[in-house]
């Protein structure tokens, strides 16, 4: 299928690596251009070595909490390319409280993480895209089934992520920009790894109806597919991309059953 976004520009925070180095991966692989964000310029330029035999790429080095980074990273990409057409607001952190309680800074940290980069990414890209433009939210399973414990403050920040998506959709619709959200399930990326314990992670496989985690190439590819003509029709909503994590109570049945119905 054409998706068709050759010649199109797409617009990718956080994007050094796992998701966004996947996503920026795929739209070059469609034709489109990127431009790509990091806070750290090592990083972001590793990336954009790694990409460059691809297309065209542009790398910024940059904070998404921070509003003027973010502005300044969409006037590189409008004056590089001369046009946005896809913004995925992909900044995002499972950022763990040290102590029994949030701190005022761990939730200051969390919030601008989490959801400020969202607000500030959909603003600036209703600033720059023009009609017929994207705006992808990357949200998270957490959205749906929050995650209890030192991580407490993720899910509800995640679903203000995702209903953050349905506020823009309404306010830019006039002007023709559609706005959705993605809502990936454990995916195997270098802060997963990272982060998660290995019983943990085989935890969550075994809730989930694939039983394996997701490549970071199985969510830029949905991502993309909403950039796209092909979901032209598709604005206000959320697709989560999860293997079928925690959707019924008896998960271990995919490991026994045959397959018979």
């Amino acid at each position: 299928m054409d998706l068709g976004l050759a010649g199109k520009t797409a617009v990718i925070t956080g994007a050094s690596k796992g998701i966004g180095l996947a996503t920026a991966r795929c739209f070059l692989q469609e034709g489109a251009r990127v431009a790509i964000c990091a806070r750290h310029e090592e990083a972001i330029r590793a990336a954009a070595g790694e990409l460059s035999p691809l297309g065209e790429v542009l790398p910024f080095t940059g904070d998404m909490t921070r509003q003027e980074d973010v502005e300044a990273f969409a006037d590189a990409a409008l004056s590089r390319f001369g046009r946005v057409d896809c913004w995925i607001n992909n900044v995002g952190a499972s950022v763990r409280r040290a102590g029994a309680a949030y701190t005022p800074d761990e939730i200051r940290r969390t919030v601008d993480v989490c959801f400020t980069s969202a607000v500030y990414g959909c603003q600036a890209a209703g600033r720059v895209l023009g009609r017929g433009g994207v705006i992808v939210n990357i949200s998270s399973l957490a959205a749906r089934c929050g995650t209890a414990g030192r991580s407490t403050l993720y899910g509800p920040l995640k679903a203000a992520v995702s209903h953050l998506a349905v506020m823009f959709a309404a306010e830019y619709a006039s002007r023709g920009i559609r706005a959705v959200s993605v809502l990936p399930g454990f995916t195997i990326t270098p802060a997963v790894r990272a982060g998660i314990a290995p019983e943990e992670l085989k935890r969550n496989e075994a809730g989930t109806l694939l039983r394996r985690m997701a490549d970071p190439s199985e969510i830029a590819r949905p991502i993309v597919f909403l950039c796209s003509d092909a979901a032209s029709y598709i604005t206000a909503t959320s697709l989560e991309v999860s293997g079928g994590r925690s959707v019924i109570l008896n998960p271990e049945f995919v490991g026994e059953g045959d397959g018979t119905p």
